[in-house]
């Protein structure tokens, strides 16, 4: 039992660092694309003042990066699920352990 529950506290361990790390690539993600919001935010300006670069190929970059930023989104929010599921699988396999732990020590108090 006691292997089990550490293999498990094993297997949830890598489950939530391999959350962890899909979160920060994702937080990567999200910082460029928020350059490339930003960027487009600047053309859009532009347009405003009367400047008129290509608007088709503004339209594409906004669009893309509007497209980009909702798959991280939904990414970054898989791997918090991810995260949050393992965190709770490592509480209860601590639990059990604790509980593993009061179990023998109760026993060999009764030796």
């Amino acid at each position: 039992f006691v292997q089990r529950s550490e293999w498990n506290l094993q297997l949830m361990t890598q489950r939530a660092l391999e959350a962890e790390g899909n979160v920060e690539k994702l937080k990567q993600k999200i910082f460029i694309l928020q350059g490339e919001l930003e960027s487009s935010k600047a053309e859009n300006e532009n347009l405003k003042a009367g400047q008129t670069p290509d608007l088709d190929a503004m339209k594409h970059n906004v669009d893309f990066a509007l497209q980009n930023l909702h798959k991280i989104i939904m990414c970054a929010n898989w791997s918090i699920k991810q995260l949050t599921s393992g965190a709770q699988s490592l509480h209860f396999v601590a639990e059990i352990l604790e509980s593993t732990g009061k179990i023998q020590k109760v026993e060999a108090e009764k030796e």
